[in-house]
């Protein structure tokens, strides 16, 4: 049955629509007067809707700019298409063929809230001496684990804006530990993302289950935003690989998912 014709109720909720457009298409944030001038809006009328998508969480306000970006619900929504077959589907033969070049247990993980959620898991066929596919994770598929801990988690929460990552973490007490380590205020996650970003990758060596190490690498959409990330993990002790290499392939790996999504790194146009 095709959807009924729009009607008189409907353009409020067509410039909400726009606005979320606009916001997703730029880079930075963007005052309400803009919004209002660039969409042929009442301001009046780009004031009250953005009133409901920050309520909504849509939308974030950011009072030292006095504009708007878009919010942790908007990402969350924009990140839900590719959770879905899409993304497993085109991930997978990168998972796989990643866990048997490695010889690692690799993981695609999204975050959705402040979680990391585990969509994809692989290990390697064949495992010589010991190894993480020896090792028994916490990070089955469809597990959910705090994402300012998680490899996967850091990797994708360096690249979202400053506002989104204070919204998730609004309180001291939302950054809990597992093992005693990780950050423990804002201000030093903060400093984390921004070494993480500046170098590409992510990395946790026992925050998540003692023992263990993991590298993070994010996947980006077409507007360099991240989506999900590769992570791969093995015994802190046991090193089958220089790092360096580990973080080459899981690179390249993400590359591969980036292009197969049809997404774009940050600044690479």
């Amino acid at each position: 049955m095709p959807p009924p014709p729009a009607s008189s109720t409907s353009p409020a909720v067509g410039r909400a629509l726009d606005i979320l457009l606009l916001l997703a298409g730029r880079t930075g944030p963007v005052r309400a007067g803009v919004l209002a001038r660039e969409l042929g809006m009442p301001r009046s009328s780009a004031y009250h809707i953005l009133a409901v998508l920050v309520e909504r969480g849509f939308v974030t306000y950011l009072p030292g700019e006095r504009a708007y970006g878009l919010g942790v619900a908007a990402f969350e929504i924009g990140s839900a298409y590719l959770r879905h077959e899409p993304l497993e589907r085109l991930a997978q033969p990168v998972v796989r063929r990643l866990a048997g070049r490695l010889g690692q247990t690799v993981h695609l993980g999204v975050v959705y809230g402040a979680e990391t959620v585990y969509l994809l898991k692989e290990r390697p066929l064949r495992v010589s001496g010991v190894s993480a596919a020896a090792t028994a994770l916490v990070t089955d598929i469809g597990v959910r684990l705090p994402a300012h801990l998680t490899a996967s988690g850091r990797a994708i929460l360096a690249h979202l804006p400053e506002a989104q990552v204070r919204a998730l973490y609004p309180r001291p007490g939302d950054l809990i530990t597992r093992t005693g380590r990780g950050p423990r205020s804002l201000t030093e996650l903060l400093d984390l993302l921004a070494a993480d970003r500046a170098r590409g990758w992510s990395e946790e060596t026992e925050l998540v289950s003692e023992g263990l190490r993991s590298l993070g690498t994010a996947v980006f959409d077409h507007h360099g935003h991240p989506v999900a990330a590769l992570s791969t993990t093995w015994r802190r002790h046991y090193a089958p690989h220089d790092p360096g290499r580990v973080r080459e392939a899981l690179g390249r790996a993400a590359a591969r998912l980036t292009s197969a999504v049809s997404g774009r790194a940050p600044g690479g146009g």
